[in-house]
């Protein structure tokens, strides 16, 4: 399948185990010119915004009157290619080879290729900052990133929302010292303060339920082995399904956001086309919210009639590894939905 020989050549850049195609990386400028070279085979109009974003607009047969009219002449489908160090096969990747895949069959629609979702949706935040024309619908195709679509025996899912989230950089001051001659009863060891943290950190987010809270990230100054830590930088990212929880989670550990997204609900057209697909299709209808962030969490909150589609995740639903993984048989099937609802954009 062409879908999947092209995830393999996107998998092959930047070297190293996994994918690795950090934003702003060489990587992920090879990986976006290589999927503007399949828009232009798939007769698309190439076009790359001022933020770096990379488009592929199908070239519509209908009448200038027809068009003004058509929901799909101002519909995009599309995700990104940047990935965190050692990340997944598909994670992104799917959704841009399966809108480009989508829109060359149906011959309707728009692709796009957003930059460094990774590191906070900045292609598509910067698009909304901006006041740039947006879409009226937006469609994004992605693997779950979990576990519950395998555990109901389900092979895609409609998203409901996704959660809102926050991030920060937590500091922790001690003094140095020498290991050895400083005594226990008399230290200021920042490392054992940041310790003390990332469990109030963890406590914070198992009293809020459906939060959850994250140090992933921890720098220790000045770094011997024989020293005292006398500093810790501690990166801080938060989640919680709605602003009330989220807010609540914000205040209960105590920081001030270095940026914030708030959670996004989808509740339009577009969610429902999804549905009407699947249950066309005579697949079960699974619906379940997004403890990641995505792109189409950005528009939604600018106003964007948004929707996702998840495809089953194996392996226990691992994402951001080289173990993440989904079925072949799927990807086919999660394409051929996202097809039908793009063509359904024309009724």
């Amino acid at each position: 399948m062409r879908v999947l020989e092209r995830l393999d050549e996107l998998y092959a850049i930047g070297g190293g185990a996994g994918a690795n195609r950090p934003h702003g990386s060489p990587a992920e400028d090879d990986a976006h010119r290589l999927a503007a070279s399949w828009l232009v085979d798939a007769g698309l109009e190439v076009e790359v915004d001022r933020h770096g974003n990379l488009f592929g607009h199908a070239r519509s047969p209908r009448s200038a009157e027809e068009v003004s009219d058509a929901v799909s002449e101002n519909c995009w489908a599309g995700s990104h290619l940047d990935t965190v160090p050692q990340g997944g096969r598909f994670d992104g990747a799917l959704g841009v080879v399966a809108a480009i895949e989508a829109v060359e069959r149906v011959g309707i629609g728009s692709v796009v290729v957003f930059r460094g979702e990774e590191v906070g949706c900045i292609g598509s935040r910067a698009l909304v900052a901006a006041g740039d024309p947006l879409p009226r619908m937006f469609l994004e195709l992605h693997v779950e990133q979990g576990p519950v679509l395998a555990e109901r025996d389900a092979p895609v899912g409609v998203v409901t929302g996704i959660v809102g989230y926050a991030r920060a950089e937590l500091v922790l001051e001690g003094r140095a010292g020498h290991a050895g001659t400083t005594p226990m009863a008399g230290r200021e060891d920042a490392l054992v303060a940041a310790a003390a943290e990332i469990q109030r950190v963890r406590d914070a987010a198992l009293a809020i339920d459906g939060a959850v809270a994250t140090v992933g990230q921890v720098e220790v100054e000045p770094g011997g082995s024989n020293v005292i830590p006398s500093r810790v930088r501690l990166s801080l990212d938060v989640r919680a399904p709605d602003a009330r929880r989220l807010d609540a989670l914000i205040a209960s550990i105590g920081f001030e956001p270095g940026y914030r997204v708030e959670p996004a609900q989808f509740t339009g057209a577009a969610p429902q086309m999804f549905r009407d697909v699947v249950a066309a299709r005579d697949l079960p209808l699974v619906e379940l919210a997004s403890g990641a962030g995505h792109d189409a969490g950005i528009l939604a909150s600018a106003g964007v009639d948004a929707a996702m589609l998840f495809v089953r995740s194996l392996n226990g639903g691992v994402s951001h590894s080289p173990d993440e993984l989904s079925s072949d048989e799927d990807v086919a099937l999660a394409i051929d939905v996202l097809a039908d609802a793009l063509a359904a954009t024309t009724r």
